[in-house]
């Protein structure tokens, strides 16, 4: 995957009430008529969500979450990333009715093509999503 310029990143503490502001960031980002804003809203919440309960982010003491925004050729790429995981890396259950992992049945349906990427201990759940690209 290659990176064509990142447009906006953002560090915040690994707690429940950030997430507000990874939504307003995204829009802020974004623009409020991006025809992808309220998926990528929900998509960058999720993974932050996801990182604060399951990770090292959430679960030590001055945790934090990197979100990131690139463009990647005509699309979005949205990338959160953690301080690392406690145990397994985020993985879709087979079983859609499963209690966990919806997040990321969530970021499937949503995003065009989502993954996971090892960093050393920090972990990034990268999604891509249809541009185009902010204006600046």
């Amino acid at each position: 995957m290659t990176i064509s310029e990142v447009i906006a990143a953002l560090t915040l503490p690994g707690v429940e009430q950030a997430a507000k502001f990874v939504r307003v960031f995204a829009r802020d980002v974004l623009g409020e008529g991006h025809p992808s804003l309220p998926d990528v809203q929900t998509c960058v919440n999720e993974a932050f969500t996801n990182a604060v309960e399951h990770t090292a982010s959430g679960r030590r003491r001055r945790g934090r979450v990197t979100v990131m925004f690139s463009v990647l050729g005509g699309d979005v790429l949205a990338e959160v990333t953690d301080d690392g995981a406690l145990g397994a890396r985020p993985v879709m259950q087979d079983d859609p009715l499963a209690e966990s992992g919806r997040g990321l049945r969530i970021i499937e349906a949503l995003s065009l093509e989502w993954g996971v990427r090892e960093d050393g201990e920090r972990t990034t759940v990268w999604m891509r999503f249809p541009g185009p690209p902010p204006l600046r």
